[in-house]
């Protein structure tokens, strides 16, 4: 069902829009954690460093495909607030093609350049065969990355945010049991969780697709070759290129701190591996509560609603410190008996609960950033979200190095948190000194 957000109570509609998104995203973190427990179970640490840096790899892959994605549903967001059905079927049609053109250029570099990622991300000796045999692999899943990221983009940018939540849902499981059948059952190793991975990736993108060609009227006639046109293609680039470019900046640093992490050994990559995936789980809903805000500031910005725009801003940023507190609580509380979930060596765990109680404790820094990113890009102007990325991905990978040569791996961690405020800092200063983004003109 499409969702009009420029329409009633503001806080109800960012909830109940944010929601499914949310649910999505939590089921998202669940399948991580039931793959991290069963690579982890069945194979042994170095399987679980390999696929740890290889999910950390792909979210870098990927990046492109989801920043264009994200970028263009911004703008059909926007012109589904302005009514504008022929303008939103060309930017469908154009961003379409654009970024399946891309996808194939994506999949064919990621295969050239495979042998070269050992000595890029620091992957000792022991871990690269299990890393290669996985991404030779889980590299089939991307063209099935990009048909659910585009066709969700579409459907959450006309208010339907409970569709991709259920093809999420259905493959989140389908995932889980694979997994079970061919790591546990048939011991393939992690060529068979890549094998899993894959078949419940295509299951959520054609599935998806189908579901939106049957069922959505502007999808009639309007990813057509003949619509792509050069006014639109430009006015989509500048709506997702910088986007684009923000999120593959972010993955990038996420990266290079992932090579350094890989450069402690095998058993701080099985620390951070699953440290990470109960980080997620955290911190995640509230970047899907910045999509959702995104989504919601668009829709009124097309439809000139600046009164509900600036209302919007102070419950989105109230609901998210209170949640961001909370989580931060949980975690300095949980995250010994979280990590024992997953592994029983004392030393892996240790280092664990250390990355979770400085990155937990700090998590309104990170929830403040995400609806920061999403109010600049609601609001046209995606090269303040690209700047916020720099400085804090700039930060946490020149401060991680530096950090960590004289306190270790704990520098790591610190680093994150210092960028995030940076960051957030400079961009409440920019839209507080900036008059015309509070006009929302």
């Amino acid at each position: 069902m499409q969702r009009d957000l420029t329409r009633g109570n503001v806080a109800y509609s960012l909830i109940v829009f944010s929601l499914p998104m949310i649910l999505g995203n939590i089921l998202q973190q669940c399948y991580n954690i039931a793959d991290t427990l069963i690579v982890s179970y069945a194979l042994g640490p170095n399987a679980l460093a390999a696929v740890g840096s290889s999910f950390t790899l792909m979210t870098f892959i990927t990046s492109i495909i989801l920043g264009l994605s994200i970028g263009s549903g911004t703008l059909f967001s926007i012109r589904f607030g302005q009514r504008d059905e022929d303008g939103l079927k060309d930017s469908l049609a154009a961003a379409f093609f654009l970024i399946a053109i891309l996808t194939i250029i994506i999949t064919s570099l990621s295969y050239l350049t495979i042998n070269l990622l050992e000595s890029f991300l620091s992957v000792p000796k022991t871990i690269w065969p299990f890393m290669k045999s996985y991404l030779i692999f889980i590299y089939l899943g991307i063209p099935a990355i990009f048909l659910y990221n585009f066709f969700s983009s579409f459907l959450r940018a006309l208010g339907e945010s409970k569709t991709p939540l259920i093809f999420l849902a259905i493959s989140t499981i389908l995932n889980i049991l694979l997994d079970i059948i061919f790591v546990l059952l048939l011991k393939l190793g992690v060529i068979g969780a890549a094998t899993a991975t894959i078949i419940s990736q295509y299951l959520a993108g054609l599935g998806i697709m189908l579901y939106s060609f049957k069922y959505s009227k502007l999808l009639k006639g309007a990813i057509r070759i003949k619509r792509v046109k050069k006014s639109v293609l430009k006015n989509l680039f500048s709506f997702s290129l910088l986007t684009c470019l923000q999120q593959s900046v972010m993955n990038l640093g996420i990266l290079l701190v992932q090579g350094l992490i890989n450069s402690f050994g095998a058993v701080i990559m099985a620390s951070y591996a699953i440290a990470v995936k109960i980080d997620a789980f955290a911190y995640m809903p509230s970047q899907e509560f910045g999509n959702a805000f995104s989504t919601f500031i668009a829709q009124n910005s097309g439809a000139k609603k600046s009164d509900r725009i600036r209302k919007g801003i102070k419950v989105a940023f109230s609901i998210s410190t209170i949640y961001c507190l909370l989580m931060a609580l949980i975690l300095n509380l949980l995250s010994s008996e979280l990590m024992s979930i997953f592994v029983s060596d004392s030393t892996i765990i240790n280092e664990g609960v250390r990355y979770l109680r400085i990155e937990g404790s700090f998590y309104i820094g990170i929830g403040y950033l995400f609806l920061l990113y999403g109010l600049f890009r609601a609001l046209s102007k995606p090269g303040i979200s690209l700047l916020l990325t720099i400085i804090s991905l700039g930060t946490r990978v020149v401060l991680a190095y530096i950090l960590s040569s004289f306190i270790g791996v704990v520098g790591i961690w610190v680093s994150i948190v210092i960028g995030w405020f940076l960051a957030d800092l400079t961009g409440i200063l920019i839209y507080l000194l900036n008059p015309y983004l509070r006009m929302n003109k």
